[in-house]
């Protein structure tokens, strides 16, 4: 089994709520080993688990690696941790301000950090709203998890 080559492969599946980011970039890809892939959801109850399964499994088969099996483990849960420092960059360049243990949020627009939570609540349960005070542009930050 070639793992590098089915990394390669996973770096081309996209999440289906932040399609700028791979599923190895949102740290979703926890291991290829023993034949598998092992991916943790970013929080047990996320929509989206089936569809990336499904991308994954759709992408290693047409890659050639039908035989390659997929393991959905949710421990330890998936932190935000795991998203890759290019996954932060993207990001970013996307227009959302990457998760951050800091009380404000660089605003990924033009930069500042005088900014304000609109809302604990964003687009997707995984983000919450924020607004810049500079350039008055509302913005998704992601939550750390």
């Amino acid at each position: 089994m070639d793992s590098q080559a089915i990394w390669c492969v996973l770096e081309r599946v996209p999440d289906p709520e932040i399609p700028v980011l791979s599923v190895v970039d949102l740290g979703i890809v926890r291991d290829v080993r023993d034949g598998r892939v092992v991916i943790t959801p970013t929080y047990s109850g996320c929509p989206a688990t089936q569809a990336i399964e499904q991308a994954i499994r759709a992408e290693l088969d047409s890659a050639g690696f039908r035989h390659i099996g997929i393991d959905t483990v949710i421990a330890p849960p998936w932190t935000s941790d795991w998203i890759t420092r290019e996954g932060h960059d993207k990001l970013k360049r996307y227009g959302i301000a990457p998760p951050s243990l800091d009380a404000t949020a660089q605003c990924p627009r033009c930069g500042s950090f005088d900014t304000q939570e609109v809302s604990r609540f964003g687009s997707t349960p995984c983000k919450a709203q924020w607004r810049c005070k500079d350039c008055l542009e509302p913005f998704d930050r992601f939550k750390c998890h």
